[in-house]
């Protein structure tokens, strides 16, 4: 065992439990790096505390990179909706997207289609889709699910920002085995053949899918979907919503919306973002792989959000809505809007330096784990020990990255040791990632949750409480299967569709058990939302 053992759990499931049960999130989240300060030091700890917040920000560029990101679509959002491009958009899509199984067919796609960042991913799907779901009577908790629960896995599957990171966490997997370097695959190849196994990944996007088509809900999201058919209200009574931009910057001035007040800024993002993308990845002689993999995809989200924010001073001038001084004031107050986001960001961020190794200054619980876990390994069992794993560090420390950077090199050569098997390997690989992505999906630290329930304008634990449900219901079907496959090798192409069939059985069963013991429907989400008329 290393750093202080089982105490180091402490501090992020403290913060963990206090945010579900109080669904204060500030609140617990700085208690759990108290906690951390405490055992640290032997004493009161309130110095360590707040060094390990600082550091959140002061000893990471990427962190800055994210809160600028965040601030500045922030001010995107404040200008879009001054210039009417949010209900431009919403008397549009109305005309069009008229049930709440097409707007969440529209949210499913978006997320799929958005596959190339899982940060602009929420930030666009969230946006966008925002006020035509509550329109439509969908609860917010449910379209943060739509969004959450599409975003990351879909980024992990796929060509996008994740990649350069996954390929490394590969490569450090094998140099930690005792394999001659012309033995070693290529970390792209192992990526591919992971792709299968990354089986909660693929499966919670299907998940999205059923729940969408079959308007089927259960365990808490049934709760908040019965509220919004029956009450109106999208979100619950004393909920906090993470964002809520027309309560902090009223009804817009314009008289006639234009739909291109909302879809130009969205086009310069996801334009701009991706052109910075492969031009910081950009070497004389690079392909257009070289440029995906190497590019720096923090700055390229930093130039896409500042050229979506001059998009929206530009359209103010254009059609004289605006002044420059009218369009600075909204950029300040779309700050604000952002400012419970960041500070929840922070304190996830600061969460993650009390768990980070010893030598960093934390408490080592990455390394408790992966240590504690590896005593209990066996060939048949390994893919489900480590699934479960890198859940639990995940869920703990919310970062999947952080997750992938400490479980990755030591499943590989476990993997490698045990079998001998470079299919193992990529099993291991599609196991690290699959529980990252759950333990991501379940924690209420995780930055993409925070993301998620912000441009959703959710409330964050209510978020975490009524996606954790269907997550779970994922990833047990995952473990079944890759139990399944340990004993028989059967070919994940084969587990995969059968467990398609199984979550379509489940999502009906479980909405029926659940339905029928509060005697509600279990189609609360297929019921037609009330006229407008008689919208609260």
């Amino acid at each position: 065992m290393s750093g202080f053992g089982a105490l180091s759990l402490v501090p992020p499931l403290l913060a963990i439990v206090l945010a579900i049960v109080t669904r204060k999130a500030v609140l617990s989240l700085f208690v759990g790096i108290w906690a951390g300060g405490v055992i640290l030091t032997g004493g009161i700890g309130l110095g360590q505390t707040f060094d390990w917040i600082a550091a959140a920000i002061g000893d990471s560029v990427f962190h800055a990179q994210i809160i600028i990101f965040t601030l500045l679509l922030g001010s995107a959002v404040a200008m879009i909706w001054r210039l009417g491009g949010s209900h431009a958009v919403r008397d549009w899509a109305i005309e069009r997207i008229d049930t709440k199984r097409k707007a969440g067919v529209a949210a499913w796609i978006l997320g799929l289609v958005l596959f190339f960042d899982d940060y602009a991913n929420t930030a666009v799907v969230g946006s966008t889709m925002k006020d035509v779901s509550d329109h439509l009577e969908v609860s917010r908790e449910k379209l943060s699910y739509l969004v959450d629960s599409t975003a990351a896995p879909v980024a992990t599957l796929a060509i996008s920002s994740w990649v350069a990171f996954q390929l490394s966490m590969i490569e450090a997997g094998y140099e930690a085995t005792d394999l001659a370097e012309s033995d070693i695959p290529g970390s792209f190849s192992v990526f591919l053949e992971s792709i299968p196994y990354n089986m909660y990944s693929i499966l919670a996007i299907v998940m999205v899918g059923i729940v969408v088509l079959s308007q089927r809900d259960y365990g808490e999201m049934l709760t908040a979907e019965h509220r919004a058919a029956e009450t109106g209200r999208v979100t619950r009574e004393d909920a906090r919503p993470m964002q809520d931009v027309e309560s902090e910057l009223g009804e817009p001035n314009v008289d006639d919306p234009r739909l291109t007040s909302f879809f130009l800024p969205i086009v310069v993002l996801i334009a701009v973002t991706i052109g910075s993308a492969l031009w910081t990845g950009y070497t004389p002689g690079a392909t257009l792989y070289d440029m995906v993999t190497e590019a720096d995809y923090a700055v390229a989200l930093i130039f896409g959000s500042f050229a979506m924010v001059v998009s929206t001073y530009a359209l103010g001038y254009a059609y004289g809505l605006l002044s420059l001084g009218e369009s600075v004031d909204t950029t300040i107050d779309g700050f604000g809007i952002m400012l419970t986001a960041v500070t929840i960001l922070v304190l996830a961020w600061g969460i993650g330096n009390v768990v980070a190794p010893v030598e960093d200054g934390g408490l080592g619980t990455g390394a408790y784990v992966g240590d504690f876990v590896e005593q209990f390994v066996s060939p048949e069992l390994l893919p489900v020990i480590v699934l479960f794993t890198a859940a639990f560090i995940a869920f703990s420390t919310g970062s999947s990255w952080g997750t992938m950077g400490i479980v990755t090199p030591i499943a590989v050569p476990v993997a490698w040791s045990l079998t001998s098997s470079h299919t193992m390997v990529a099993v291991m690989v599609g196991m690290v990632f699959s529980g990252a992505i759950f333990g991501d999906h379940s924690s209420p630290i995780s930055d993409t949750t925070v993301l998620s329930s912000t441009f959703t304008g959710a409330d964050l634990v209510d978020h975490v409480r009524t996606q954790f449900y269907y997550a779970a219901t994922v990833v047990l079907v995952v473990a079944v299967l890759m139990l399944v496959w340990g004993y028989t090798r059967i070919t994940p192409f084969v587990l995969l569709p059968i467990g398609i069939l199984a979550l379509v059985g489940l999502v009906y069963g479980l909405s029926e058990l659940d339905a029928g013991r509060r005697g509600i429907d279990p189609k609360s989400a297929g019921r037609p939302s009330r006229a407008p008329a008689d919208d609260d």
